[in-house]
């Protein structure tokens, strides 16, 4: 007996062309977005680390991913209007996932991750949009999708990102005096805190 294995909630096959449908209908609309697929089958086959690992070594730098395919927004200043897009005329009516994401100490841009659920469909759709680390300003979506509101939040104290129009950006995680922001990749974990050491 065979069994189909599948991504998380359904089908993978479901989801992609989900994200096939959304980035039609977004380009569509005039909006510049770009579909992302992976490189890599959606499960690894027998020995493909060891093959992957000779083609870094003899091609150099190989990106390659597996997972649902996504969209890329590459202007973050249009986020609240592909939003609402994504809401009122794809029917992704949930926000499931708000978080932002820093691939390297190196890397000149902070990525954020918003995640869609159309509940009717049992569709989900991923947005990735980027904003440069000396620029950390993008729009908050917390009045199209209501459950923004601490994602954005939590984004901000971890990541040093200012959500513009947030209604209410203070301080969820950390203390108000907190120095830094700890999931960036260059950050400098501290020795102490209000003058007791952490070990």
């Amino acid at each position: 007996m065979t069994v189909a294995r599948d991504a998380c909630w359904g089908p993978a096959q479901v989801h992609a062309l989900a994200v096939r449908e959304a980035f039609e209908a977004i380009t569509a609309s005039g909006f510049l977005v770009t579909l992302e697929e992976p490189d890599l089958p959606l499960h690894a086959p027998e020995g493909e680390s060891k093959d992957l690992a000779r083609r870094r070594k003899q091609e150099g730098d190989l990106s390659v991913w597996r997972g649902d395919p996504y969209l890329l927004l590459p202007e973050a200043s249009q986020l609240v209007d592909v939003c609402v897009s994504i809401r009122e005329d794809l029917g992704f009516s949930m926000l499931y996932d708000l978080a932002g994401c820093d691939l390297s100490a190196d890397a000149a841009n902070l990525q954020i991750v918003y995640g869609f659920l159309n509940l009717s469909r049992k569709q989900r759709l991923v947005l990735l949009t980027e904003v440069a680390k000396d620029q950390l300003h993008l729009p908050s979506v917390a009045k199209v999708f209501p459950a923004a509101d601490w994602h954005e939040r939590e984004a901000s104290e971890m990541y040093g990102l200012i959500f513009d129009g947030h209604p209410d950006p203070r301080a969820l995680l950390l203390p108000e005096d907190w120095e830094g922001f700890p999931l960036r990749k260059d950050y400098v974990f501290p020795e102490e805190y209000g003058g007791i050491p952490w070990a």
